[in-house]
């Protein structure tokens, strides 16, 4: 990389920061009162706690807490609650829909652990299941939305969302973001690839693999 390069290359993290804080904030605000108004039903609905918390991947492999609201029941064999389709509620369903699970996670994006746009953060479980590839998508911060999301989200097979992850490092820009925020914005409206095929959410990757 020539110091030139490296030049541009502050600028454009410094610009895609900034706009981080700026829009992030600003969505955050305006959402605040739809954001209540599902927090109060999560608690009703599914009682405490109202938050689902997980270990994530985020740059340089680094895990980080992940937010979002609470959409299943907590796993309950004796009541058929095991499997993610028994234990998604119709609030859940509503809330993935309408992305408004994902609204808690734009406090991860102010506090600089993930990005507006950027390679969805993954499970730390997944961390030995990559391929040297496929880790690639770790050399940026992990995003809310990217360019996997606009091009089927949840629905895509493993091997087209890393193709897309990996292109979008290769390729990111602060216009970029900007193309990929104006898409998601219909992403979300349409409801597009909320969940795979025959599941209630998104099939596991490798789940006998450990790939190093």
């Amino acid at each position: 990389m020539t110091a030139a390069e490296h030049v541009c290359g502050l600028r454009g993290s410094r610009t895609k920061r900034l706009l981080d804080v700026l829009v992030g904030s600003s969505l955050l605000l305006v959402a605040m009162v739809p954001l209540s108004i599902a927090v109060v039903l999560v608690a009703v609905r599914l009682g405490r706690p109202v938050l689902f918390r997980q270990e994530r991947l985020g740059e340089h492999g680094v895990p980080f807490t992940m937010l979002k609201l609470r959409t299943m029941h907590h796993p309950d064999p004796a009541h058929g609650l095991v499997t993610d389709a028994d234990r998604l509620t119709r609030l859940g369903r509503f809330l993935r829909a309408s992305s408004l699970d994902e609204l808690p996670s734009l406090v991860n994006v102010l506090r600089g652990e993930m990005s507006l746009v950027g390679p969805r953060p993954l499970p730390t479980t997944y961390r030995e299941r990559f391929t040297s590839t496929e880790h690639r998508r770790h050399e940026v911060r992990p995003g809310l939305t990217g360019l996997a999301q606009v091009h089927g989200r949840n629905a895509l097979g493993w091997e087209d969302r890393f193709r897309l992850d990996i292109e979008y490092v290769d390729r990111q820009s602060v216009l970029l973001d900007l193309r990929i925020l104006a898409r998601t914005a219909v992403v979300v409206a349409t409801a597009r690839g909320v969940r795979a095929a025959d599941c209630a959410t998104m099939h596991e990757l490798r789940p006998e693999a450990s790939v190093r």
